[in-house]
C-alpha cells in the first residue's frame, strides 16, 4: 500500500518524468523551441488519441444499452443511474490510461483504481439508502423537513464514510485524521454556540412540530406564514409579503401560537350603535350581512353570531363573530374591512345610529356664572320681548 507522503511524491515523480521525456530540459537543458513544441504536441495528440477511443466506445455502449433497457420495458428512470454509473467507469479508465503514460507506478494506479471504485461504492450505497428512507418517511407521512433533515444526515455519515475510507487506500493514517477533524470539531463548537445552539433548537422544532410550513403563527408578538424551518432559522412572510427570519433558539423559548393547526378560526369585530336603538333591530341588519359574505363559514357549530357586549360612554357595543378557513387567515383583515363597509352601509340604511364619543354639560344653580351669564341673558330676553 501506498504511504501518504509516498503518493504525492509517486505522482509529482511521475510528473516530472513525463516532463524530463517530453521536453528534455531537467537532464539535458536543451533549449531548442522546435524540439520541445514537436515533444509536447506528441504528448497532446496521444491523450487527446485515448480520450477520443474512449469516448466513442462510451457513447457507443451507451447507445446499445439505452436500445436494449427500451426493448426490455424498462422505465426513463432507470436510464440516468445506468448512465450515470457508465460514465464514471469510462472516466476512470481513461484517468488511468493518461497516468499509465505519464509513467506512474503500477502500485499508484491500483491504488487510484481501487479508491474510484470504492467511491463508486458508496454513491449506489448512498442512492439506495436516500430512496430507501425517503419512502420510509412518506409512508409515514413526516414533515418535509425531517425528511430533508434525514437525507442531510444520512448524506453527511455516508461522505464522511467514504472519504475515509478513500484515504485509507492511499496509506493515510485515519486515526490521525480523526483525531484532528475531533479537535477541530471542538474548536469550532466552542467559536460558534450561538449557531450550534440553534441547530439544536431546529432539530427540536423539527421533531416536536409545533408549526409547519404553510401555517400561520404567531412569534414574539409577529403574525406570520411558515414559508421554511431550517436548521438555524425559521422564515416567516407576514401579510404585508415581508420575510422574517427568526433563530431557532428563540423561537424554541418563545411562547408559540399556531392559528392553522386545528381548523377553522373564529374572528371577533365590534362595533357599536346609539343607546336609544334596538339591539334587536341592529342585530337583524347585521347577521344577513355576515352570512352573505362568501368567505364567511355557515356550519351548524359556526354560525355568525351578534351579541351585546358593553355598555360604553356613548354606545352599546355589539360584538360580531363569524368563522373563515385556514387558508383565509391571511386575507382576514381585508375580510374585515369588506364588512365594515357593509355594515356601515346597511345600518345606515336602516337609520340606525352609529355614534360618536360625545359630552353633555348641565349647569344646575351655577350662581357663581351669574355675572358671567348675565350679558347673554339679557340678549335673550330682549328678542323674547320683540
Amino acid at each position: 500500500m501506498v504511504s501518504e507522503q509516498g503518493f504525492f511524491s509517486e505522482l509529482l515523480g511521475a510528473l516530472r518524468r513525463s516532463l524530463i521525456d517530453t521536453f528534455g530540459v531537467f537532464e539535458t537543458g536543451e533549449t531548442d523551441l522546435a524540439t520541445l513544441a514537436a515533444s509536447w504536441l506528441s504528448q497532446l495528440i496521444v491523450s487527446v488519441i485515448l480520450i477520443s477511443i474512449f469516448l466513442l466506445a462510451y457513447l457507443g455502449i451507451r447507445r446499445a444499452m439505452r436500445a436494449m433497457l427500451l426493448r426490455i420495458g424498462l422505465s426513463e428512470q432507470v436510464f440516468n443511474p445506468v448512465f450515470i454509473g457508465l460514465r464514471y467507469v469510462f472516466f476512470l479508465l481513461t484517468a488511468l490510461a493518461i497516468m499509465a503514460q505519464l509513467g506512474v507506478s503500477p502500485d499508484l494506479l491500483k491504488a487510484v483504481a481501487r479508491a474510484a471504485m470504492i467511491a463508486l461504492m458508496f454513491y449506489v450505497a448512498w442512492a439506495v439508502v436516500t430512496k430507501i428512507l425517503i419512502t420510509m418517511l412518506q409512508r409515514y407521512q413526516l414533515d418535509p423537513s425531517i425528511e430533508q433533515l434525514m437525507r442531510n444526515v444520512v448524506s453527511v455519515l455516508i461522505v464522511a464514510f467514504g472519504i475515509v475510507t478513500v484515504l485509507a487506500q492511499f496509506g493515510f493514517d485515519i486515526l490521525s485524521v480523526v483525531a484532528g477533524l475531533g479537535i477541530v470539531g471542538l474548536a469550532v463548537g466552542f467559536a460558534a454556540q450561538s449557531t450550534l445552539s440553534n441547530f439544536i433548537a431546529g432539530i427540536t422544532i423539527l421533531l416536536e412540530r409545533p408549526f409547519r410550513i404553510g401555517d400561520w403563527v404567531r412569534i414574539h408578538e409577529q403574525d406570520g406564514k411558515v414559508m421554511k424551518i431550517a436548521l438555524r432559522t425559521t422564515w416567516l412572510r407576514t401579510r404585508d409579503n415581508v420575510f422574517t427570519m427568526i433563530p431557532n433558539e428563540s423561537v424554541a423559548s418563545s411562547d408559540i401560537i399556531n392559528y392553522s393547526t386545528e381548523g377553522p378560526i373564529r374572528v371577533r369585530m365590534t362595533v357599536g350603535i346609539a343607546y336609544k336603538e334596538s339591539i334587536a333591530a341592529a342585530r337583524a341588519v347585521i347577521l344577513p350581512i355576515l352570512e352573505a359574505h362568501e368567505d364567511v363559514l355557515a356550519l351548524p357549530d359556526m354560525m355568525p353570531s351578534v351579541n351585546a357586549a358593553e355598555l360604553a360612554d356613548s354606545s352599546v357595543n355589539l360584538r360580531m363573530s363569524y368563522w373563515i378557513q385556514p387558508y383565509n387567515i391571511d386575507r382576514q383583515p381585508r375580510i374585515n374591512a369588506q364588512l365594515l363597509e357593509s355594515i356601515k352601509e346597511g345600518l345606515d340604511a336602516a337609520g340606525i345610529e352609529i355614534p360618536f364619543p360625545h359630552l353633555q354639560l348641565f349647569i344646575d344653580d351655577a350662581k357663581g356664572l351669574a355675572p358671567v351669564l348675565e350679558p347673554f341673558q339679557r340678549v335673550v330676553r330682549q328678542k323674547s320681548a320683540d
